[in-house]
C-alpha cells in the first residue's frame, strides 16, 4: 500500500519543538495514532470473537522521544521513540481473566503493535 492510497491520510508536519507551527501532525504522532487505531479495531474484533461485551473502551498511547536525535543536535542521541506505552481503559463486566485474555489476544493480533515489536527489513530506494 502506498501512502497516497489512503483516503483519509493526514498531512504531516513538524512539532513546535522542531520548528513547526503545530497545525499538522508530526510523524511520531501519526505512528502512535496508527498504533491506537489498530489496537482499537483489533480489541473490538477480539471482544466479539470471544464473547466479551464492551460498553466502552478507550485506547491510548504515549511515547518518550528525545528531539536532540532527530534534530541532529546530538549524534549520540538515538532518533525515534525510546519507549511506547499502550493503555486500555475498558468498561465491561468481564472478569480479570477475561480482560487479560482480551488484551493478550489484542496484542497478539494487532498488526501495528507486532510490527513495532518485530520490525521487518525496510528497503529505501530512489
Amino acid at each position: 500500500m502506498q501512502s497516497g492510497d489512503w483516503p483519509r491520510a493526514r498531512r504531516g508536519g513538524l512539532r513546535p519543538a522542531t520548528g513547526g507551527d503545530g497545525s499538522l501532525a508530526c510523524s511520531g504522532d501519526m505512528l502512535l495514532e496508527a498504533l491506537v487505531a489498530c489496537a482499537g479495531v483489533t480489541l473490538r474484533a477480539v471482544a466479539t470473537a470471544i464473547g466479551v461485551d464492551l460498553r466502552r473502551a478507550t485506547v491510548s498511547a504515549e511515547g518518550d522521544l528525545d528531539f536532540r536525535g532527530t534534530l541532529g543536535v546530538s549524534k549520540e542521541t538515538p532518533v525515534g521513540f525510546r519507549d511506547i506505552r499502550l493503555r486500555f481503559d475498558l468498561d465491561t463486566d468481564a472478569d480479570e481473566m477475561q480482560r487479560a485474555n482480551l488484551v493478550r489476544l489484542t496484542e497478539r493480533y494487532g498488526v501495528v503493535l507486532q510490527t513495532l515489536r518485530r520490525p521487518p527489513p525496510v528497503t529505501v530506494t530512489t
